[in-house]
């Protein structure tokens, strides 16, 4: 049985994680160039198994990708515990939807994230990305 501090830490890792991919995944369909924002300086992006490293090269990489529209089918999150982030406030989200480029048929995907609280401001740390392309 969960006790109230773990209760409160759960609901805190769902709220957090609504509101985050909410307006991440806004951004990334209709503002794109602002999508460096969300990354920490050091942040580690894999997108299909294509890997890059550090905010400004991620913005390029997704200002790069054809127009996007998400639709999101679930979500989770969890708190990271402490010892593996230092001590820091961190959550580990995990999304599945629908994404369509351009004018193409809609893909399933899953998106995983790890945000940081850096400054007030919820940073990503990790992402990775990848379409659930039938084998």
């Amino acid at each position: 049985m969960l006790d109230q501090e773990q209760k409160s830490q759960i609901d805190l890792a769902c709220r957090t994680a609504e509101d985050f991919t909410k307006h991440f995944y806004e951004n990334l369909d209709k503002r794109r160039q602002l999508m460096v924002r969300f990354y920490m300086d050091t942040a580690v992006l894999v997108w299909n198994g294509n890997g890059t490293i550090g905010k400004d090269a991620i913005g390029k990489f997704l200002t790069d990708l054809p127009l996007t529209e998400h639709k999101l089918g679930s979500l989770d999150a969890q708190r990271v515990l402490d010892t593996a982030v230092g001590g820091k406030l961190a959550f580990l989200i995990s999304v599945a939807g629908t994404v369509r480029y351009g004018t193409k048929n809609s893909r399933p995907f899953t998106q995983n994230f790890m945000i940081t609280n850096h400054e007030d401001k919820w940073k990503i740390v990790s992402d990775c990305f990848r379409c659930q392309d039938p084998l």
